[in-house]
């Protein structure tokens, strides 16, 4: 029996699809011309003179809608249908190279966390490996990122981030093209943002915080440490709203929403486990595996799993999971990355490869990476021209 996958609702709005959106308000609020072949229909924003994507790193809006109390400024100018879904894997590699490229990861070719490269047959980290195992940031990942195709066309284009960043192979994979601007403090990065928006016309600025996610994962979104990030986050979005130079716009967004997953749930994979036989190579993340199977396991390596993890988790081939979309469309040279099955957590768990020596992380609480609404549905909240009406 076919594995029953969630489906998007149809009118669901897609973080791919956001940095378009903000495009076409741009052209329709100055009359300029850029590089991407924008089709806004129906259009998400009013026009605007510059507009900023704030990136909250990890927010997603059944977290926020729980911790409403600490975010009283959100909460006051969020209405129910101010979301969107971002892509799967939920997680921030494939995530904000879906939002800086406009392309689902089936395109751009960054399908999880950890993933294959085929020709060499070793799962590299698609977040730290371009610095560290030799991805290539111009030919791995497969798109042009927006940002460097709106600045060739002679946008203003930024990137507002912490100083650590820069000249990241990440940076340059989805960001390059965009003057960097790295300022640590939070309430200066907001501060900043807002005045290059002010002071460039036609501007589009990204604007990240990634600070609450670092909170989650070490201490759970459940945590009072998180609810206190929470509050720097909800008073340097107010900061930012106050800030906006009139006829700019401004939307707060995420890649990914979080669960906490406890120690005692966690599913740990030994070296006797018969989930572990036949499986070549691990990767993703705890909430989503790619398992890449031994040459002619596959079939055993699903038929074993699903028996075994289908009450609390969505396993499927990959030919099940390209057939239903859960990539997007997929390109012959992306298939190889994604594993030959994937086990999607749908139960408050996560799976750990035991037989690691590096047990580290193990102690993270805060986990996403899966289909639940809880880690892919994240906030769309407008500020400025995009304040909802």
């Amino acid at each position: 029996m076919p594995t029953s996958l969630p489906a998007d609702p149809p009118s669901a709005r897609s973080l791919a699809g956001l940095l378009p959106q903000l495009l076409d308000s741009l052209r329709r609020g100055s009359g300029a011309n850029g590089a991407a072949d924008v089709a806004a229909d129906p259009a998400w924003f009013e026009p605007a003179t510059s507009a900023i994507v704030c990136v909250v790193d990890g927010l997603g809006a059944h977290n926020l809608g729980a911790r409403t109390g600490h975010a009283r400024f959100l909460a006051s100018i969020r209405a129910k249908k101010d979301a969107a879904r971002t892509v799967f894997p939920s997680t921030t590699a494939s995530a904000l190279t879906s939002l800086l490229t406009g392309l689902r990861p089936g395109r751009h070719g960054i399908v999880g966390y950890r993933a294959l490269e085929p020709e060499t047959d070793r799962v590299l980290n698609q977040l730290r490996g371009w610095d560290t195992d030799g991805l290539d940031p111009y030919a791995w990942q497969r798109a042009e990122p927006i940002l460097a195709a709106e600045g060739a066309a002679g946008r203003p284009v930024f990137v507002v981030t912490k100083r650590q960043y820069a000249g990241t192979g990440f940076t340059l994979a989805t960001m390059r093209g965009a003057a960097f601007v790295g300022e640590d403090d939070l309430s200066a990065r907001v501060e900043r943002a807002a005045e290059l928006a002010a002071r460039h016309p036609g501007a589009l600025v990204y604007l990240y915080v990634p600070d609450l996610d670092v909170i989650g994962h070490k201490h759970g979104w459940e945590s009072d440490e998180w609810a206190a990030g929470l509050e720097r986050v909800d008073a340097a979005a107010q900061r930012l709203s106050t800030a906006l130079a009139p006829g700019t716009g401004a939307v707060l967004t995420a890649d990914h929403g979080m669960i906490d997953v406890p120690r005692h749930r966690h599913v740990l994979l030994n070296a006797s486990s018969p989930l572990v036989e036949g499986v070549r190579h691990i990767g993703g993340e705890p909430r989503m595996l790619h398992l890449y199977a031994e040459r002619g396991s596959a079939q055993r390596v699903l038929d074993v799993w699903q028996e075994s993890e289908a009450g609390r988790s969505w396993v499927v081939s990959r030919d099940e999971a390209v057939g239903a979309g859960l990539f997007g469309p997929v390109d012959s040279e992306v298939l190889p990355r994604i594993g030959d099955v994937l086990v999607a957590a749908r139960a408050g768990i996560a799976y750990y490869d035991d037989r690691l020596d590096d047990k580290a992380p193990q102690k993270m609480v805060g986990q996403h990476g899966s289909l639940t609404d809880e880690e892919r549905v994240v906030p769309l909240i407008g500020m400025g021209v995009f304040a909802r009406r």
